[in-house]
C-alpha cells in the first residue's frame, strides 16, 4: 500500500465542521466599485450605447430611441423650425437625464461582468505553460511542453512539479496543492481507483509521485472553458430572463400605444380650451411637447427592472464563483432556485466521509481474528478508504502484516455486484460487501446461511453502522462493522431547507436498516437505500415525471447517467472527468455540501428578481400622480384635484419624476449585485414579504424621492 506523509506545514490547519480547512484565500471578493472593475465598467457602459448593441435590452432601447428624438427636438428648436412655450434648459435637461438613464442602466450590467472577468483572472493565474514529462510506449520518459500534451497521453508528475494538464491519477497517490484553482491552501489527497482521482492542470504536487492519463487538449481544458464561461464570452439569457424580457417588452408596447394618442388628445383640448375662453393665441401645454411625452413613456415603463435584469442574471454567477462553484450557464444557478427535491449522497455529505473498520464479529464457528484476516485478505487490492481501514484494523490487531499471493485473482467492487474479494490459488473465493450480495453470492455456492447472521447485521444496523458480511467460498464467516460520523448542525441545515419547501432525499448503498437510522438522525425527509446508478437514474426519472425538478452530487464515472439526468448536477472538482463533463455546476472545493449552499444562492437570485420586478412595477404609481396632472394642467384644469403632490411646476414635476426614474437605477445596483437578504422561506411567504416590503415601499419612496427633488431643485432656482 502506497503511503502518504502530509507536508509539515499544513498538519496543524484549523479544520471547519465541514471537514475543509477554514480559508481566507478563497476567490477574492471585491467592492461594488472597485477601481480595476468600476473603471473599465464605466467605459463600457458608453460604449454599450451603440444601437446593435442597446437592441438587446428593449425596454432601455426604448429610453434611448427617446433620448435621441429630444436631442433632435431641441435642434430643431435651437434652428427655429420647433415652437414651445418651455424654456429650451428644460428640454436639454430632460435629454441629459434620459441619457443618463441609460447610461445608469448600461453601468449596472458593465459592472457585474467587469466582476465576473475580474474573478476569471484568478483563475488565468493558473493557466500556464510548464513542462511535462511524458510516458512513451516503451515507458520512456521524454521532456516536452504541456502544450504538446494530447488526449490519452501519460505523464509523470513528482513532487514539487506542476500537473501539465486535466486528467485522471492512474498511479500512485499524493498529496495535491489546488490552490490556484480554490484558493485553499491545505493540500489535498488525490489517489488512483477511486472517485478522488480527478486532478486539474495548472495545480502542484507536493508529495510522492502520481501517474496521469491526460482526459483534454490544448485549449480545452477545464480552466479555459471556466474561464470563458465566467468572462460571459457564451453567456446565454435564462428562460426566466427571456421570459420577463418579453413581459417588460409587452409593458412597454402597451404603454407606448396609450401615450401616443395623447399628442392628438392634447392637442384637441388645447383647441377646445380656446374656443371655450374665446382667445385667438394659440394655447400650449406640455401635452403637445414630444420630449415631455417621451419623458412620460420613460417614467410609465419599467426602466428599473429593465435596467437591473442581466445585472442580477450575471450577478448570481458571480456569487457561485465566490463559494468556488463554476457554473456552466446562467440557467444552472437559476434553476437551483426552482428545485424542490436534493438528493444527498450520505457519505461525504450527510456524513463526515470516511468510514472506517471498528470491529470484526464473528458467526457460527469462526473467531473475530478469522473474520479479520479474511476480510483483510478480500480487501488488500482494495484502495478505497473502507478498504484500507480494514487492513489497518487487521495488521493493527494481530502485530503482523497480510499479503495475497502473487497468483492470486483481485475481484474489484463495483455499483452492480457491491462487493470485493480475492480468489486464492487453491480455488478459495473470499468476498466482502452488502449483506444481500453476500448472502446471494454463499447460495450461489450452494452454502447455508448461519444462524444469528441477520440478528447481527441488523444489530449493526440500527447502530448506523454499516454491516459487511465477509464470506470464504460457501460459508459466512462473520460482519465487519464501518462507521462514521454525521457531519455537524446537519439536521439544522436540512430545516432550513424544509422551511423553503425542499424535500431531501438522502442515497446510500446501505441497507434499509441503516439508512433509516442515519436518516432519522440526520433529519431527512427520505432515503433511498442499496442505491445502484441504476436506481439513482430511476428515482430522479420518476420524480421528474411528477412534476418535480431534481438537484444532486455526484463524483465518480458511475455518477455521470444520474448527474445528467438531473436538474441541476453538482460535480466535484477532484471527481473524475466523466462527472464533471455530465453535470452543469462544479464545485472546485470538492465538498459535496455545497450543493445546498448552491440551491440557496439560487433561491437568492430568483427573490433578487422578484423583488426588484415588484418595486418597479409599483414605484410607477407616483409618476402617474407627478406627471399626468403637470401634463395637462393648463388645459384641463380639473385635473387638480388628483395632483395630491403639489409639485412646483408642471416642467419641475416631469423634470422630478425622470431625475427620481434615472438615480433609483444605481441606488439598486448593490441590492441587484449582492441580492436581498436570504432567508429560508416558502413560496408564499415570499410573494407576501414581496408585496410587503418592495410593493409598498416602491408606492411610497417615489412619491418622498420626487418631492425631495422638486424641492432641491425649487431651492436653488433650478426651475421656473
Amino acid at each position: 500500500m502506497n503511503k502518504v506523509s502530509q507536508p509539515e506545514n499544513t498538519r496543524n490547519q484549523v479544520r471547519s465542521s465541514s471537514g475543509h480547512p477554514h480559508s481566507s484565500n478563497r476567490v477574492k471578493k471585491r467592492g461594488l466599485l472597485d477601481a480595476e472593475t468600476a473603471w473599465p465598467a464605466l467605459r463600457q457602459a458608453f460604449i454599450m450605447l451603440r444601437p446593435d448593441l442597446q437592441w438587446n435590452n428593449p425596454v432601455m432601447f426604448v429610453v434611448e430611441v427617446g433620448a435621441i428624438l429630444t436631442l433632435l427636438f431641441i435642434i430643431k428648436s435651437t434652428l427655429g423650425s420647433a415652437v414651445s412655450q418651455t424654456p429650451i434648459t428644460y428640454f436639454i435637461a430632460l435629454d441629459i437625464w434620459l441619457f443618463l438613464t441609460v447610461l445608469f442602466a448600461n453601468f449596472a450590467t458593465a459592472l457585474a461582468e467587469a466582476r465576473g472577468k475580474a474573478q476569471a483572472d484568478s483563475l488565468k493565474k493558473a493557466r500556464q505553460e510548464t513542462v511535462a514529462y511524458r510516458k512513451n510506449s516503451d515507458g520512456a520518459i521524454e521532456q516536452v511542453s504541456s502544450a504538446d500534451l494530447k488526449l490519452g497521453d501519460i505523464v509523470v508528475v513528482e513532487a514539487g512539479q506542476m500537473i501539465p494538464g486535466d486528467g485522471e491519477i492512474i498511479e500512485g497517490v499524493a498529496f495535491v496543492n489546488e490552490a490556484a484553482i480554490t484558493g485553499e491552501s491545505a493540500p489535498v489527497i488525490r489517489e488512483a481507483g477511486g472517485d478522488r482521482s480527478g486532478v486539474t492542470g495548472g495545480t502542484t504536487v507536493q508529495s510522492d509521485r502520481i501517474v496521469i492519463e491526460i482526459t483534454s487538449g490544448p485549449g480545452n481544458s477545464f480552466l479555459d472553458r471556466m474561464i470563458a464561461l465566467v468572462e460571459g464570452a457564451i453567456r446565454q439569457r435564462t428562460p426566466n430572463e427571456i421570459a420577463l424580457t418579453l413581459v417588460l417588452s409587452a409593458f412597454t408596447l402597451v404603454f407606448l400605444i396609450v401615450v401616443v394618442p395623447l399628442w392628438p388628445m392634447a392637442w384637441n383640448a388645447e383647441q377646445y380650451m380656446m374656443g371655450y375662453l374665446g382667445i385667438s393665441e394659440p394655447l400650449k401645454s406640455l401635452g403637445t411637447d414630444i420630449p415631455t411625452l417621451i419623458a412620460l413613456i420613460v417614467c410609465l415603463i419599467p426602466t428599473t427592472i429593465g435596467a437591473l435584469l442581466a445585472a442580477i442574471g450575471i450577478a448570481g454567477m458571480d456569487r457561485a464563483m465566490q463559494a468556488n462553484i463554476i457554473a456552466k450557464s446562467g440557467k444552472a444557478v437559476e434553476l437551483c432556485g426552482d428545485i424542490d427535491i436534493i438528493m444527498l449522497d450520505k457519505t461525504g455529505t450527510i456524513t463526515i466521509g470516511n468510514r472506517f473498520a471498528t470491529k470484526f464479529i464473528p458467526v457460527g464457528k469462526y473467531s473475530a481474528d478469522d473474520v479479520g484476516r479474511l476480510a483483510a485478505l478480500a480487501s488488500c487490492a482494495d484502495d478505497t478508504p473502507e478498504g484500507k481501514s480494514i487492513v489497518t484494523l487487521y495488521e493493527k490487531r494481530s502485530k503482523s502484516k497480510i499479503s495475497v499471493p502473487a497468483d492470486a485473482v483481485t475481484v474489484a467492487f463495483t455499483a452492480q455486484t457491491r462487493m470485493s474479494g480475492v480468489d486464492l490459488p487453491e480455488g478459495r473465493q473470499i468476498r466482502k460487501g452488502a449483506s444481500d450480495a453476500i448472502i446471494k453470492f454463499v447460495e450461489a455456492c450452494k452454502g447455508r446461511i448461519p444462524d444469528g447472521l441477520d440478528t447481527i447485521v441488523k444489530n449493526v444496523a440500527s447502530q448506523g453502522a454499516t454491516p459487511l458480511v465477509v464470506a470464504d467460498g460457501a460459508e459466512a464467516v462473520g460482519v465487519i462493522a464501518l462507521e462514521d460520523v454525521l457531519k455537524p448542525n446537519m439536521a439544522e441545515r436540512f430545516d432550513r431547507l424544509r422551511k423553503m419547501g425542499l424535500k431531501t432525499v438522502m442515497i446510500t448503498g446501505d441497507n434499509p436498516l441503516t439508512a433509516a437510522t442515519i436518516a432519522a438522525r440526520a433529519g431527512v425527509d427520505d432515503f433511498v437505500a442499496e442505491a445502484t446508478p441504476e436506481t439513482k437514474l430511476a428515482y430522479i426519472r420518476e420524480q421528474q415525471a411528477a412534476g418535480h425538478l431534481v438537484a444532486m452530487t455526484g463524483d465518480g464515472t458511475n455518477d455521470a447517467p444520474a448527474l445528467a439526468q438531473a436538474d441541476v448536477a453538482l460535480a466535484m472538482n477532484a471527481g473524475t472527468q466523466a462527472a464533471k463533463e455530465a453535470a452543469n455546476l462544479v464545485d472546485l472545493d470538492s465538498d459535496p455540501t455545497k450543493l445546498i449552499e448552491t440551491i440557496e444562492i439560487g433561491k437568492q437570485l430568483m427573490m433578487t428578481r422578484g423583488s426588484l420586478t415588484t418595486f418597479s412595477i409599483a414605484n410607477d404609481v407616483a409618476k402617474y400622480f407627478a406627471i399626468i396632472p403637470a401634463l395637462f394642467a393648463g388645459t384641463l384644469p380639473w385635473l387638480k384635484m388628483i395632483d395630491i403632490m403639489h409639485l412646483h411646476s408642471p416642467t419641475s414635476a416631469i423634470l422630478s419624476a425622470v431625475i427620481f426614474n434615472a438615480l433609483i437605477i444605481p441606488v439598486l445596483i448593490p441590492i441587484a449585485l449582492k441580492g436581498v437578504a436570504y432567508r429560508p422561506l416558502g413560496a408564499d411567504a415570499i410573494l407576501r414579504r414581496n408585496l410587503l416590503i418592495w410593493g409598498l415601499g416602491g408606492v411610497i419612496i417615489p412619491f418622498i424621492g420626487i418631492k425631495l427633488i422638486d424641492m432641491i431643485m425649487t431651492g436653488l432656482h433650478l426651475v421656473s
